[in-house]
C-alpha cells in the first residue's frame, strides 16, 4: 500500500506566476528556485522533487549537509539521474526576492517544516480546473553525514512511496 500523504495548496498556485527580476542563485549548483520550474521539470522526466528546506547562510546543519552530501560528486550524479532538485531557502543575512520568500513561505507551511535542513521528498500534480498544485508527500528527511546515507535514505523514501 501506497504510504502517501496528500496535501492540496490553496494559494501556492497564485504565487507560481511570477518572474524571476533578481539574479539570486540556489546555494548549490543544479538546483531550482521556482516550484513551478520544477513542477515542469518533474512532470517532463517523471521523477519526484527533492525540496531542500535550509538556512543557508546561518543554518550550521545546513552548511554540513552541503558540505557532506550535496557538493559532493556521487550526490550530484546520483541526483542528476533520481530526482528533481529545488532549494527552498530561509536565509537571514541576505535578502530573497519577495516572490521566492512567499514561494517558500507557503511550502514551508504547506510541509509543516519547523527545522532545518528538512528535505521532502514528493510528487506534484497540477488541478488543470482550480489551477492549484497538489503534493503527494512521499517522506522526509534531514541531515546525514555522508552522500551514501543521505542517498540510501532517499532512496528507501521513494521505494516506499512507490
Amino acid at each position: 500500500m501506497k504510504n502517501i500523504l496528500l496535501l492540496t495548496l490553496f494559494s501556492l498556485f497564485a504565487i507560481t506566476g511570477f518572474s524571476q527580476t533578481s539574479t539570486h542563485k540556489a546555494e548549490n549548483e543544479g538546483w531550482l528556485l521556482k516550484i513551478d520550474e520544477a513542477y515542469a521539470q518533474s512532470k517532463k522526466t517523471g521523477k519526484p522533487i527533492m525540496a531542500n528546506f535550509t538556512g543557508s547562510d546561518w543554518c550550521g546543519w545546513c552548511k554540513r549537509l552541503t558540505a557532506s552530501v550535496f557538493s559532493k560528486d556521487e550526490f550530484k550524479t546520483w541526483a542528476k539521474d533520481n530526482v528533481v532538485l529545488l532549494e527552498l531557502d530561509f536565509p537571514r543575512r541576505s535578502k530573497l526576492p519577495e516572490d521566492l520568500r512567499a514561494q517558500n513561505a507557503q511550502l514551508q507551511q504547506a510541509f509543516q517544516v519547523r527545522g532545518y535542513p528538512t528535505v521532502w521528498v514528493f510528487n506534484l500534480d497540477k488541478d488543470e480546473e482550480s489551477g492549484q498544485f497538489k503534493i503527494g508527500a512521499l517522506g522526509k528527511t534531514g541531515y546525514r553525514p555522508s552522500a551514501k546515507e543521505f542517498i540510501t535514505d532517499v532512496e528507501k523514501i521513494m521505494a516506499n512511496g512507490q
